[in-house]
């Protein structure tokens, strides 16, 4: 199905950012945004593609009371035959559906968002970097905006992808990082929003972020929210181990976040016939293979950063220095693979990519 919406050009584009070297992340947006509302009445309807500006927003919008609201991150990449193409899009779609659900916002349908994300990243491809590493980011997410208090199920929303070209996540190489084992605050719990992409979630982990920050730690590794006991999330990225020879990340037990890049990496995994174990991975059992030496290989994966390699673990005071403080090979291995095909210099056997423009 095809969607007719309308688009409205800028008279006032700004002037692109000459020095990708100092894009950074999140603070450069492109000239457009799309913008479609819903109601329980009518559905979705009139959507557009506008000028990028700021929104106007009741004071007392479900949003802001009462957190509904959903959101996503993905990329767009610039190949080198000056072609633009998207990583898994549809993946986030459907996540960011699921999240809506879980929130008691409305579904999108999957033919209007992906149209609505094509079309915008195509008015707006000029913007997307040429520089190794660089990236369009893409932010789309959904609010609920009814203008009365109390706590109710929302009969309005609007939903928004904004564009921002951001600079490479790596600058000064694929460095392994510090993270601590957090054992005073948690994360999420099952039946809870842990599974959902919402801001709650991640409002919720700043306090141990700067904490851990201002022990010289990069991230916290997150753990269950009942027990205390099992390996949930490493910041805001999945967690994967390479243990006595076995790859080992934590199953969606429903209080973890489905990553793409976590589904991406088992995927290739698996392909190339290796065995990936999703499991329940209590911290005594970390700690055992971290003293035994057979904690071979850590690392986060996400939209951001795709892999970030684990160099050290801090668990109550004690510190863990894993491969020798080094990247893995496995890690620098999923980081080239992955990051080959969404720039185009490796071949894409899964169909992940989708293309946006033309050489």
């Amino acid at each position: 199905m095809e969607y007719n919406f309308s688009v409205t050009k800028t008279k006032n584009p700004k002037p692109r950012p000459q020095d990708e070297s100092k894009l950074g992340f999140g603070r450069v947006f492109t000239d457009h945004m799309f913008v479609v509302e819903w109601n329980k009445g009518e559905g979705w309807h009139d959507a557009k593609i506008v000028p990028f500006d700021y929104l106007t927003i009741h004071p007392a919008s479900t949003v802001l009371h009462y957190g509904s609201e959903v959101f996503e991150g993905l990329k767009a990449y610039r190949w080198a035959d000056g072609s633009v193409k998207l990583f898994r899009p549809i993946e986030n779609i459907r996540r960011i559906n699921r999240s809506a659900e879980r929130m008691g916002l409305p579904q999108i349908p999957e033919e209007l968002m992906m149209e609505g994300l094509l079309k915008l990243v195509e008015l707006d491809a000029d913007w997307v970097p040429h520089g190794e590493g660089t990236s369009l980011y893409i932010r789309p997410f959904m609010i609920g905006d009814d203008e009365h208090l109390g706590v109710h199920g929302v009969a309005h929303a609007r939903f928004y992808i904004i564009l921002s070209p951001s600079g490479s996540y790596y600058k000064g190489g694929l460095a392994p990082v510090k993270i601590m084992i957090e054992s005073h605050d948690v994360r999420a719990v099952r039946g809870g929003t842990g599974e959902a992409k919402c801001g709650g979630n991640y409002a919720a982990s700043v306090r141990a972020g700067e904490k851990a920050e201002e022990k010289g730690f990069a991230q916290v590794l997150w753990l269950d929210g009942v027990e205390q006991k099992y390996i949930e999330e490493v910041g805001a990225m999945n967690i994967m181990f390479k243990i006595d020879g076995k790859i080992v990340t934590p199953a969606l037990t429903g209080s973890i976040l489905p990553g793409i890049t976590r589904k991406s990496i088992i995927e290739f995994l698996r392909n190339e016939g290796t065995i990936v174990e999703e499991r329940r991975i209590s911290v005594d059992e970390l700690a055992k293979a971290l003293e035994d030496g057979k904690l071979e290989e850590a690392w986060g994966c996400g939209t951001a950063a795709v892999v970030s390699p684990v160099g050290l673990l801090s668990y109550n005071g004690k510190d863990y220095v894993i491969g020798g403080g080094k990247i893995g090979a496995v890690t620098q291995k999923l980081y080239d693979e992955l990051t080959g095909i969404q720039w185009g210099k490796q071949p894409d056997p899964f169909g992940w990519i989708v293309p946006v423009t033309k050489a």
